[in-house]
């Protein structure tokens, strides 16, 4: 680049954060949404269960005089909680509510936590919370609440991924609530909604389907096939059972700029060491007392965060990766759950677009306007914090006594949707430049030998005797197992699905270096696993290795008594259609 255009760069770098310093004076300033709803904006919902103790989670729109959950016989008991306002939750001209604001608006939600403790193991307690707001006092509905499960004993568990307010989420949820009852604890690996800091997606989506409501039984979402109209209530799920999640692609905002609405501004991270090469350039005028604090959040503002996610959820916490990642036992079940995802980016090779493979041309001058590939949240490569803390995780007692050991991520291993595609690796940036030095294009390159997860991770997991890795991220149904007999299950295919990539359904792929980007089937070597039970069949008879439907919806349960994972499937064309079990597997002991 010439040195004008980088002397430009810089400048439209500072343009940048004087606009996003002045933004948030005004944005400290400006009068935020208040919705006063004469409600709880969520049922409570169960969060950390120990062996004598559980947390209770609720929101409201109001901070509240007192904020109390009430336990036990005839709920004579009483926790405090703990309140706190939300940072970053806003709403914008494409939130989904009634009078939806013009611009990016911060929106008041506090959350209210309280721990019940002295609790004993696998014995059901009743429970109620109650928070007050001057004369007024609103109440939720009694709910049971449960410590930690001793080993030994039988669990539910619903295995559900990739929600995002989807057209058959609340449907699903209602059908497993019909199928199997009470659940004991749900895992889901990512995409819980689709922009973080959009308020109404967790709580009041006016659709219906938002995610607190579908899981708590009070979605209210309208499907219609053939004129006849059914809606769909989700189920009283996490109200009684403790949710487990990992952080997808979707649980991951991109940097702030006062002038883009919530989609753009989730959809244009960089990479951490991107960030952190800009703050360089002009830490001497933005920081020149050189503040620790003051670095760490105009880079994090500047290239991603998990912020609101974080703020949401009571999880489990390791040294290094905080709740990004973390590893606990549940009954006999030692979970570890990863942080392995990476931004979402277009296939497309348009001049104009900027993809997963390519920058825009019209983007070749302003490094800041770059997308930086489809690069990767967080390291999980071979020496990485995460890679070395699971290393250790895998030693522990705690895993090692496990009867069942389960990893959970996001990003699949092995798929036959198109999200495995490019591999999971960093972005490798190949430049061109005009014979007087001018770049002209910057495409990236992803080596399928790189890719992290098959190389490093697969392997430590081997060694270590892992039953289920469970992940998500394509929206569709199919599971695969490894010689040694680890089983691999994604079970995403909850609110819809964008195919899985056999015969003529190919991926779009660069039609450079073909021997790293798969057209069709799963890159990585295994073959899928018919269903067992009642597979699908296709137009010519066949039955399907997969359910990648936008009229079925699938869900999944881990029973521990048994050792076996089921998979049902229920179709939404059919209303009064009965749910029908199509897969089983059983977990070596």
């Amino acid at each position: 680049m010439k040195i004008g255009k980088l002397a430009l760069a810089i400048l439209a770098i500072f343009t940048s954060i004087a606009i996003y310093c002045f933004s948030m004076t005004f944005a400290s300033e400006k009068q935020p949404i208040n919705w006063q709803k004469d409600s709880l904006l969520s049922d409570p919902f169960l969060q950390l269960p120990t062996e004598t103790s559980i947390n209770i989670v609720w929101f409201t729109e109001f901070e509240g005089e007192r904020n109390v959950v009430k336990y036990g016989t005839q709920l004579r008991q009483q926790a405090e909680a703990n309140t706190k306002k939300l940072n970053r939750v806003r709403e914008d001209r494409d939130s989904q509510l009634g009078s939806p604001p013009a611009e990016s608006t911060p929106r008041d939600i506090w959350r209210h936590e309280a721990t019940v403790e002295g609790l004993t193991p696998n014995q059901r307690l009743p429970y109620q919370v109650v928070s007050t707001r001057g004369q007024q006092t609103l109440s939720s509905n009694v709910f049971t609440l449960a410590s930690n499960p001793t080993t030994e004993t039988a669990l539910k568990i619903l295995l559900t991924s990739d929600h995002q307010l989807m057209p058959m989420t609340a449907a699903n949820l209602e059908k497993v609530v019909a199928t199997v009852g009470q659940v004991d604890g749900v895992f889901f690996p990512g995409d819980l909604i689709n922009i973080p800091d959009r308020a109404s997606e967790w709580f009041d989506d006016n659709r219906g389907g938002a995610f607190f409501p579908s899981l708590q039984g009070r979605a209210n979402y309208e499907l219609e096939h053939n004129g006849i109209k059914t809606i769909y209530h989700g189920g009283e799920i996490i109200q009684h059972a403790p949710l487990f999640t990992s952080v997808g692609n979707h649980e991951v905002m991109g940097r702030f700029s006062p002038k883009i609405n919530l989609k753009q501004a989730f959809s244009n991270p960089i990479p951490r060491k991107v960030a952190t090469k800009f703050y360089q350039q002009i830490a001497t005028q933005i920081n020149p007392t050189q503040d620790s604090q003051v670095k760490a959040n105009w880079i994090k503002n500047n290239s991603f965060n998990s912020d609101t996610y974080e703020e949401i959820f009571s999880l489990p916490q390791s040294k290094t990766g905080g709740k990004r990642y973390y590893a606990t036992t549940f009954g006999d079940i030692r979970l570890i759950s990863l942080y392995a995802t990476n931004i979402w980016r277009s296939p497309t090779l348009e001049a104009d677009a900027q993809g997963r493979y390519k920058e825009s041309v019209t983007d070749l001058d302003n490094p800041e306007a770059w997308g930086y590939g489809q690069h990767i949240f967080e390291p999980i490569a071979k020496g990485s914090p995460q890679y070395e803390w699971l290393k250790q995780e895998l030693q522990s007692e705690a895993y090692q006594q496990a009867k069942y050991k389960i990893v959970m991520l996001h990003h699949p291993p092995h798929t036959l949707g198109g999200n495995i595609v490019p591999p999971y690796t960093n972005p490798q940036p190949k430049l061109s430049y005009t014979e007087d030095g001018e770049l002209q294009s910057r495409y990236y390159e992803y080596p399928i030998e790189d890719d992290y997860i098959i190389r490093d991770l697969i392997p430590l997991l081997e060694s270590a005797e892992v039953q289920l890795v469970y992940y998500g991220h394509s929206h569709l149904w199919n599971r695969f197992q490894s010689a040694s007999g680890m089983h691999f299950l994604e079970s995403s295919n909850v609110g819809n699905s964008y195919g899985a990539h056999l015969g003529d359904n190919k991926r779009p792929i660069p039609p450079y270096s073909p021997q790293n980007y798969a057209a069709t089937g799963n890159p990585n070597g295994l073959d899928p696993i018919m269903p067992n039970i009642a597979p699908l069949i296709d137009e010519s008879g066949q039955p399907l290795p997969y359910i990648a439907s936008n009229d079925i919806t699938v869900f999944s349960i881990f029973d521990t008594q048994t050792g076996t994972v089921s998979s049902y499937r229920y179709d939404t064309r059919h209303p009064n259609s009965a749910v029908i079990k199509f897969d089983e597997f059983k977990l070596k002991e």
